[in-house]
């Protein structure tokens, strides 16, 4: 369930005041959950994180963290990425770590000088190109991939590249209408990034997304939703949709197939950082060490589905694209560049 959590006079009950102001305004989180996961031994400390990562995914490693350190209570938060973004950019809430899929809004954070820097053995065992400057560090490593209906393509072979998927919705119109999904850019923080990063690999996500948009796609803000929708046949196929949940939910689903294109597979790597503001910085680091060290690694992967940082991995599939941490990311976050790019966007996708 939604709720907001108005800055004004409210806390989240541990001590973790949000009465804040900007501007002028109250302050306002939309919250999508919340849980207090609570200490089992003397409670002598709180750590709070806000994160776009649903709680049942990181709730075991949660819990293994708080096996090892008994008198923390972990108070977990969950929001949309650009929520995520406000919060600390915006409304400066004092969270103690910030776990995000959205690189690009956590790299301006970080660049803005609004993260503190963390430098352990954890994070140095990190390749340069999953961390910057020791104030944002990658944890783990996740496809964008497509999904498919089997019986929605009735017979149709499965597409391996963009160009096999622009044929098909070409040569099958009637049948496709009103039944793709994908991100809507201009809601979704993960999306925008997923959208801008295509158009710096190909000039086929411009081609594709003219295809679709005579189609009547249908949009969204959460890969869970179109993945959902897929397996209720209302979608035949959704468009960067986010491996780490669709493998998962669509493991023992016959009908569906997990596709990773093989002309190229965006890889988001999802990052983590401790605000400069965070009440408890340390219980920020330690869970941050706690995940990139041996037991979050094993964690991350069979409890959680999400697959750590792993260099061999990738270059064991060239055809995977990780996207790094660096300045880049920061183009399309530009005002007027983010103006520009949604304005095509919705042109091609019949949207103005």
């Amino acid at each position: 369930m939604r709720a907001i959590l108005l800055a004004l006079g409210l806390s989240l009950g541990l001590g973790l005041g949000l009465g804040l102001a900007t501007g002028g305004r109250a302050a306002a989180l939309v919250v999508e959950e919340e849980r207090l996961f609570p200490a089992s031994g003397p409670p002598v400390a709180t750590l709070s994180v806000l994160s776009t990562t649903d709680t049942a995914i990181l709730g075991p490693v949660i819990a293994a963290f708080q096996a090892r350190n008994p008198g923390v209570a972990v108070r977990y938060t969950v929001a949309g990425s650009q929520e995520v973004y406000a919060a600390i950019a915006d409304e400066g809430l004092p969270f103690d770590l910030v776990i995000s899929s959205a690189m690009d809004l956590q790299m301006k954070i970080a660049n803005d000088g609004l993260a503190a820097p963390i430098r352990s053995a954890a994070t140095e065992t990190l390749p340069d190109w999953a961390h910057w400057q020791d104030r944002l560090h990658a944890f783990a490593q996740e496809t964008v991939v497509l999904i498919v209906s089997r019986r929605g393509l009735d017979g149709l072979a499965l597409p391996q590249t963009r160009r096999d998927l622009i044929e098909i919705l070409r040569d099958n119109p009637e049948r496709f209408r009103g039944r793709i999904g994908t991100y809507d850019p201009r809601l979704s923080g993960a999306g925008y990034l997923f959208a801008t990063q295509d158009t710096r690999q190909s000039d086929s996500y411009w081609r594709l997304a003219e295809v679709t948009g005579g189609l009547a796609p249908r949009l969204y803000t959460s890969s869970i939703d179109m993945i959902t929708d897929l397996q209720t046949g209302r979608l035949i196929l959704a468009y960067n949709v986010l491996g780490s949940y669709a493998g998962p939910r669509l493991a023992e689903d016959p009908d569906a197939e997990v596709i990773a294109l093989q002309d190229y597979t965006l890889t988001l790597l999802r990052t983590a950082l401790v605000p400069r503001n965070a009440a408890r910085p340390d219980l920020g680091a330690a869970f941050l060490d706690f995940l990139l060290g041996p037991e979050g690694r094993a964690l991350m992967r069979d409890k959680a589905g999400l697959p750590p940082i792993d260099e061999a991995a990738l270059a064991q599939a060239p055809h995977l694209r990780p996207m790094r941490l660096d300045p880049g990311l920061l183009v399309f976050l530009d005002r007027m560049k983010r103006a520009e790019f949604l304005s095509e966007w919705a042109a091609t996708l019949n949207r103005n």
